[in-house]
């Protein structure tokens, strides 16, 4: 499977609504450091966004919203909060 900004985009995105846990983000990315086959037009952004989120769960890295903010900003995307009632 080719990986490309709008993949990577949408993990972050599913981590920020809680979709995946954070553990669930790191091993995909970890797979796809390792098994996937990058966009080429965009390999290297690519692949420094999931290297970031493969050390996610180590305490010194962790991921905060404006690591997430940033990552998303990298791959060409910007995030948007929407708050609404309960």
């Amino acid at each position: 499977m080719i990986i490309t900004k709008q993949t990577a985009a949408a993990k972050i995105a599913a981590y920020l609504h809680h979709e995946i846990t954070l553990a669930e983000l790191v091993d995909w990315s970890e797979s796809a450091l390792m098994e996937g086959e990058f966009d080429e037009t965009d390999a290297t952004a690519i692949a420094k966004v999931i290297a970031r989120l493969g050390v996610a769960d180590v305490r010194a890295f962790g991921l905060t919203w404006e690591d997430c903010e940033e990552l998303l900003n990298q791959l060409g995307f910007i995030p948007r909060v929407e708050v609404v009632a309960a």
